[in-house]
């Protein structure tokens, strides 16, 4: 594979798991995500990604896709269970998300995230360019910055975290935190999603290391290291464009139709995961149901769940009860034709998920702890007809840029209630003047601007030669 400008590496491919019938891969887009932020930039840029394919075994040789070269990485089963299911998602993903979920710590596990790491960071080694550009994602592959300078001093690395990152009480629980900060500390520029994950990671990185740092620098040996937020968006363009399509519009006024011509239509698109607050939702919508409130001729909810990481107990577990909330719910208030919770357990095509997004009164976003959530930023997008109202939690990143959702706190079920009541009954003028407001700055803040910024903000990196941090 000849060398490349740009790679990206991230735990996953972007391609579909199956294949065409003319052998082709296709980009695999999920509601939100990783794959839906970086598949409009990639579009036009020479790139390689570098991510595991989906199976175990071998690395499969793939096809450009897009343009884009793909570079597999190969995991084991062992691979898959202790580094994915394990460190990745039982120990740092509850513990990034306010340990909503006990994490839990095993050797094995970090030994796998270890010898994972080295196998991607020596995957980007091989097919960047001399002085080439990597961007490395999330939170699977935080050793990976550091590991690939040991390999290619003459890169310039950036790292980007998804997810949000821990206040320091909560990251000093982890058994190996010094050897992640100084992962992460490999990159010439880390990016976060709001200020203040950057704010704890400075405060870590003295804290632990006992570097000197501010929340924009971060003196390592005789490297600074930037740090800053980035909050990541959408191609807003691109979305609008498919929701303004004539199929899509009328593809949602069938829905409607089939939905039974409901005066209202709530929506909610989660991924299956115990931070995205379904359970608290289901359960304030239960209560205003009972009493009264909301009544299931009047108004509709439709719960889209994509199934996530089925393997993992704690998911196991979670998907019974949220179906025994939907069972329990739709038994005492649903009638004959006529279900109180349209519930949706299924990976959802792009398009159908947009006419939903065009058909709901009200989009509710409201998880207990989310690094952005582009689902909240797709919806304002995808209004075009400029209605639609956004029911948004407070501990979303989009929060800090969409303030004129109706913002709540999930945790708090009578707010939940009372925020979600007056979303459905707010007058359509004000509904109107909170949705140009939210579309107007995601048209200023869109992907390619996210992009641009980030990068330019790695290009300069590249001109700091200091021995220590200062606040500049």
């Amino acid at each position: 594979m000849r060398p490349s400008p740009l790679v990206v590496v991230a735990n996953r491919l972007p391609i579909d798991d199956s294949v065409a019938p003319d052998g082709a891969f296709e980009w695999r887009r999920s509601p939100g995500g990783l794959v839906s932020a970086l598949h409009p930039l990639l579009r036009h840029t020479p790139a390689t990604w570098v991510g595991w394919a989906g199976g175990t075994g071998p690395a499969p040789h793939l096809p450009d896709v897009d343009g884009v070269r793909m570079r597999a990485v190969a995991l084991s089963a062992d691979d898959f269970r202790d580094h994915y299911e394990g460190f990745a998602n039982a120990t740092l993903w509850p513990l990034y998300h306010d340990a909503v979920e006990q994490p839990e710590y095993h050797r094995r596990w970090w030994e796998a995230y270890q010898r994972v790491n080295q196998r991607f960071a020596e995957a980007a080694a091989e097919v960047a360019e001399p002085g080439g550009l990597v961007w490395v994602q999330d939170y699977h592959l935080q050793l990976v910055p550091g590991l690939l300078r040991a390999l290619r001093p003459d890169l310039r690395i950036g790292f980007f975290l998804h997810v949000p990152f821990p206040p320091p009480e909560l990251f000093m629980q982890l058994p190996r935190r010094a050897e992640l900060l100084r992962g992460m500390l490999g990159a010439d520029l880390i990016g976060f999603q709001r200020a203040q994950a950057a704010h704890n990671f400075a405060q870590l990185a003295t804290k632990v290391l006992g570097l000197p740092a501010t929340d924009r620098r971060i003196g390592v040996g005789d490297r600074v290291v930037r740090i800053g937020a980035f909050p990541v968006s959408i191609d807003t363009a691109e979305m609008a464009a498919l929701a303004a399509r004539p199929d899509v519009a009328d593809r949602a006024r069938r829905l409607r139709q089939d939905l039974g011509d409901p005066e209202r239509v709530i929506l909610s698109v989660d991924r299956m995961d115990y931070t995205k607050g379904i359970e608290q939702r289901l359960k304030a919508y239960h209560e205003l149901l009972t009493s009264g409130d909301v009544k299931v001729r009047d108004t509709v909810l439709v719960q889209v769940v994509v199934p996530s990481r089925d393997r993992v107990a704690q998911y196991q577990i979670l998907r019974d009860r949220v179906e025994h909330q939907v069972g329990r719910i739709n038994g005492e208030f649903g009638r004959v034709g006529e279900p109180a919770i349209h519930y949706l357990s299924q990976p959802f095509d792009r398009t159908e998920l947009v006419a939903l997004y065009r058909v709901a009164d009200v989009m509710a976003v409201t998880p207990l702890r989310d690094g952005m959530n582009l689902v909240a930023k797709e919806y304002v997008a995808a209004r075009v007809d400029g209605a639609g109202a956004l029911l948004l939690s407070e501990f979303a990143g989009a929060a800090a840029e969409l303030a004129q959702a109706y913002l709540v706190n999930p945790h708090d079920l009578d707010g939940l209630k009372t925020a979600l009541l007056a979303a459905l009954r707010a007058a359509p003028e004000d509904v109107a003047a909170r949705m140009r407001a939210m579309r107007e700055h995601l048209g200023r803040n869109d992907i390619h601007a996210w992009a641009g910024s980030y990068l330019r903000a790695l290009e300069e990196t590249t001109t700091v030669v200091t021995r220590r941090a200062t606040g500049g």
